[in-house]
């Protein structure tokens, strides 16, 4: 499984964070493949995976919103029951720890994009590919 950039940017939780932030990623012609917000009280997360990882850094820095950058699990599994249960126990066997995951699909698509945060990347992406049958 191909490991990705996910960039995260810390803001406040308040109406028009996230619209600065994609406002700012947009007016850079960077492409959102996929995002997860999260709030904790009165902060902001907003984790992005980004067409272009270094133009997306170059136009955070320019408009002065601060970002950190982690690597992580982009699995591509087909959009049938069972699939993400099949990829989780492969990791759950080698003891590996997700600690956040989003997925999203469109209606009647046969493929399933998930992201994950894991506890060993490198050995997460070997077991992942242990069931070619679940992947596109």
């Amino acid at each position: 499984m191909p490991k990705v950039n996910q960039l995260t940017v810390p803001c406040e939780n308040r109406p028009g964070s996230l619209a600065r932030i994609t406002t700012v990623l947009g007016e850079a012609e960077v492409n959102i493949v996929g995002f997860l917000l999260s709030t904790v009280k009165a902060k902001c997360y907003v984790k992005l995976i980004v067409d272009d990882v270094e133009k997306a850094k170059e136009a955070l820095y320019d408009a002065e919103l601060p970002y950190f950058e982690t690597v992580v699990l982009h699995a591509r599994l087909l959009n049938v029951p069972g699939a993400l249960g099949r990829l989780a126990r492969r990791l759950a066997a080698k003891n590996i720890n997700i600690t956040l995951g989003y997925q999203t699909i469109e209606k009647d698509s046969k493929r399933a994009s998930v992201v994950l945060e894991v506890s060993n990347l490198d050995q997460a992406a070997r077991a992942s590919m242990t069931t070619p049958s679940d992947h596109i």
